[in-house]
């Protein structure tokens, strides 16, 4: 068995459109199971999951586009993948889609980085990433280089 991300929403839970309905308290057990977490899809404990961790790092309840918000999003995509990838190791498709977003979510950290740091380790501690730096580019010193260099130098 592999351990999912999914593993700590609570089965009781109701369905994110039958929380807030007023009857629910009244209804029968065998309803309340069909409106809950236990008979839900994959694709409806993955929004809430994504719901859930968007609510960790949103600045206002009218947030819903500011670089934390996005990384949330996308690390929620990402652990689904891994999840999926884990059981199909041949699925190209959802592996090369799970790269794209991992590198679309290195670029927001990247940026978040730069610009608030502060944002940036807040984010990544709520929702449990391990940022490390790119390493530096190291250019591998070609012949041609090492001799244009040192034409430069001598004409300098």
């Amino acid at each position: 068995d592999i351990p999912s991300h999914l593993d700590d929403l609570p089965p009781t839970m109701l369905k994110k459109d039958y929380a807030n309905v007023p009857i629910i308290n009244s209804v029968d057990d065998v309803v309340r199971r069909l409106l809950s977490l236990e008979m839900a899809s994959q694709k409806e404990k993955v929004k809430i999951k994504t719901e859930q961790l968007v609510e960790k790092v949103r600045r206002s309840p009218s947030d819903n586009g500011s670089h934390e918000v996005q990384v949330a999003v996308l690390t929620a995509k990402i652990r689904t993948l891994e999840e999926h990838l884990q059981r199909h190791p041949k699925d190209k498709n959802n592996r090369r889609r799970m790269l794209m977003a991992m590198d679309q979510r290195r670029k927001l950290l990247s940026y978040l980085r730069r610009v608030r740091y502060s944002t940036f380790e807040n984010t990544c501690r709520l929702l449990g990433i391990h940022y490390s730096l790119p390493p530096a580019y190291n250019r591998r010193p070609t012949k041609r280089w090492l001799v244009k260099k040192a034409f430069c130098i001598k004409v300098w």
